[in-house]
């Protein structure tokens, strides 16, 4: 019975986590777009109130709208006008103070991540971290730039370590070219060992049965 059990609890499991992080996602939206509803009744004639609050009971619709805003501003600024009216919008956010420094960091970001021509990402490697003789799987990012790069003298890379079983906080890290080594599975099967702790093997990789383990 309890092999029963635990097969069924693997069956609903990564199913229930599914649904609960869509249904997380879905009620922060949903937030965001009631304070935005909140916000335009107070700006908004008092006859129009009644008509927002019905938007309210609407379910999902925080998300189509959101969905629908990103698909207007991808098309809007896929032509030459649109580009124009980014970098004025890139420019202004860009001289204020505080905001810039926000703004800029987060851009570069998404900018190195999205982008097709980036290398972000690309790579999966192992290097011994935290200390010798202690190896994991890391992520090649880019290489050290300006000031840093002379400072290093020898060729490095920057590298991001994800931590376990959660791969969104790690460290950064830069390591010489020498001391990282290559790995042949793809970024999706690297993450994927490293969210399952070890447990889910990679793609080509040989499991090894008990007799074999013996041996």
């Amino acid at each position: 019975m309890k092999k029963y059990i635990i097969t069924g609890l693997l069956v609903w499991l990564p199913l229930a986590i599914t649904i609960w992080v869509l249904l997380w996602v879905l009620g922060l939206i949903d937030g965001v777009f009631t304070s935005l509803l909140t916000a335009s009744q107070a700006v908004l004639p008092a006859s129009m109130s009644h008509n927002i609050d019905e938007l309210r009971h609407i379910p999902g619709l925080g998300l189509l709208i959101l969905v629908g805003g990103m698909a207007l501003t991808g098309m809007f600024v896929a032509n030459i006008f649109g580009q124009w009216w980014l970098k004025q919008w890139d420019r202004l956010l860009s001289n204020i103070p505080i905001v810039k420094s926000i703004y800029s960091s987060v851009k570069q970001v998404s900018d190195t991540l999205f982008s097709s021509s980036g290398n972000a990402f690309r790579e999966a490697v192992l290097v011994q971290y935290p200390h010798q003789g202690s190896w994991t799987i890391a992520f090649v990012t880019g290489k050290p730039g300006g000031e840093v790069a002379e400072a290093l003298g020898e060729e490095h890379v920057s590298l991001y370590v994800p931590t376990t079983p959660n791969p969104t906080s790690g460290f950064f890290l830069m390591m010489p070219r020498s001391s990282v080594r290559p790995l042949k599975m793809s970024v999706d099967a690297a993450l994927k060992h490293i969210i399952s702790m070890g447990v889910v093997a990679p793609e080509g990789a040989a499991v090894e049965g008990p007799e074999h383990a013996r041996n």
